[in-house]
């Protein structure tokens, strides 16, 4: 009972569920009203504490993300990364060109398939131009300012 207690709450954390009638589509359709009606209002008089809980503890994201990430299609995962600077170099017998590129080189996990199950891990490599990096950095800081404009909340 407790284990489908704690997985009821961090479904609700977890899709961030605030009204009634959201937390209400958690439960089956034979489950007992009143039992269901308790636990609809308990869940909504704790759900800002539980979910501060849950954006505190990694452990709780952890679980749970790899949960989810079983039970639907998600994205792979960047594992490591490495980047160096090479440069590019022509001649003739008129001029010399330097252009510098970088080279990032990541290690990403495919999707989790099958609980027990290593998923592989594939070597990306990506030659950046100036201008590339530049967009992609710009694009990346809005990431993180958007990501701890949310952690704030």
């Amino acid at each position: 009972m407790m284990r489908a207690l704690s997985a009821l709450i961090k479904a609700a954390v977890f899709h961030g569920y605030t009204e009634a009638s959201q937390l209400q589509s958690l439960f089956p359709k034979d489950f007992h009203k009143n039992l269901r009606d308790l636990l609809i209002k308990i869940m909504m008089d704790n759900m800002n504490n539980w979910r501060n809980q849950a954006v505190n503890s990694q452990d709780f994201l952890t679980t749970y993300v790899c949960a989810i990430e079983l039970a639907s299609t998600s994205l792979p995962r960047m594992v490591d990364f490495d980047w160096r600077v090479d440069i590019k170099t022509s001649s003739d017998t008129i001029t010399r060109m330097a252009v510098p590129t970088c080279i990032l080189q990541m290690k990403v996990q495919d999707n989790i398939d099958k609980i027990g199950n290593t998923p592989d891990v594939q070597n990306v490599n990506v030659e950046l131009s100036k201008e590339t990096l530049d967009t992609m950095l710009d694009g990346l800081s809005k990431i993180r300012d958007q990501l701890s404009s949310v952690a704030k909340r």
